[in-house]
């Protein structure tokens, strides 16, 4: 995992399974973590793609709950599945959690506080 020396994120999907995050294109998904930016992990939680037909977001892989937000691109048409559990632990854990289209998630990178608010970019459906 980089640190990204700047303030800000810029990220954007590129297309379909291609992301690029201050100049720097990803064809996975990945998770930042306080200006870190690295591969999700998501094998673990494949184990869970026969209940939502779709590799979800589970606690079953790492998840940057270190933060106040956490901002979930959701893929290019916003379709992956997040586990209630996942929303269920980050109202314990008094985390913010915002699950959006990634486009959009990446629009709100570009004015979030990269101190307080860690992502995980999903960059396919």
């Amino acid at each position: 995992m980089r640190r990204r020396e700047r303030a800000i994120m810029q990220a954007r999907l590129v297309r379909f399974g291609v992301i690029e995050i201050d100049g720097e294109r990803f064809e996975c998904d990945v998770i930042i973590d306080r200006g870190r930016v690295g591969k999700r992990r998501k094998k673990a939680s494949r184990a869970r793609c026969d209940r939502y037909g779709h590799t979800p977001l589970s606690l079953l892989e790492p998840i940057p709950w270190d933060c106040r937000r956490l901002i979930v691109g959701t893929g290019a048409e916003g379709a992956l599945p997040i586990d209630p559990d996942v929303v269920a632990e980050a109202h314990r854990r008094g985390v913010e959690l915002i699950a959006v289209p990634t486009p959009e998630a990446c629009a709100l990178l570009a004015d979030a506080d990269l101190e307080t608010t860690n992502a995980i970019l999903h960059v396919t459906c």
